[in-house]
């Protein structure tokens, strides 16, 4: 997607460790523009593969995964970070954040994720793919199955990728990033 890049190029900010800031469009605030663009890319992308729902992780997901909803004719859920009181027949599964460098539960409620329902997990970025993997593995308590996956931005100088394709995950990544070598973006 060249506008993507371009955009990513334009806008985007690398910072040490292997950190690309892009929350000036799409991760805090949001281009809409571009991103109903990237939820077409999304649904063309998936067009042949059978979806009930949209998932994702609160709160960059949330942008991409509901327009790709929308598109798809499909709801959308998202994992909550924290556990609401009013949350019935809680799935959760611990998963650690790159950009945060900490370990947090998501969870969703069994009432709204059922068993045999064909998923699309739709997020910002897939790095070592702990988000991801938190997702299949409330898939599986659930019993549905995560058919496709996702991602705005990949960094595949990191693990996520090919552990995630090695699985036989069909992934779609609109953006993959080789290297952020000296705060230097190179696209694969």
């Amino acid at each position: 997607m060249n506008t993507l890049k371009e955009r990513i190029l334009q806008d985007g900010c690398c910072l040490e460790g292997g950190v690309l800031k892009v929350d000036s469009f799409i991760n805090h605030q949001i281009d809409a523009s571009l991103m109903m663009e990237i939820a077409k890319e999304f649904a063309k992308r998936f067009e042949d593969t059978k979806i009930d729902k949209v998932i994702t992780i609160e709160a960059s997901g949330i942008a991409p995964a509901i327009m790709v909803a929308s598109l798809l004719g499909v709801p959308m859920l998202f994992a909550k970070k924290k556990v609401p009181s009013t949350m019935n027949g809680i799935l959760k599964s611990e998963v650690f954040s790159f950009t945060k460098s900490r370990s947090y539960n998501i969870c969703i409620s069994g009432e709204f994720l059922k068993k045999d329902e064909k998923c699309l997990f739709i997020d910002d970025f897939l790095a070592n793919g702990n988000a991801a993997l938190g997702m299949l593995d409330l898939a599986t308590q659930a019993g549905a199955e995560i058919v496709g996956m996702g991602f705005i931005i990949e960094k595949a100088f990191q693990s996520g990728g090919k552990l995630l394709r090695d699985k036989g995950i069909h992934v779609e990544s609109l953006a993959i990033i080789e290297s952020l070598e000296n705060c230097k973006i190179k696209f694969k």
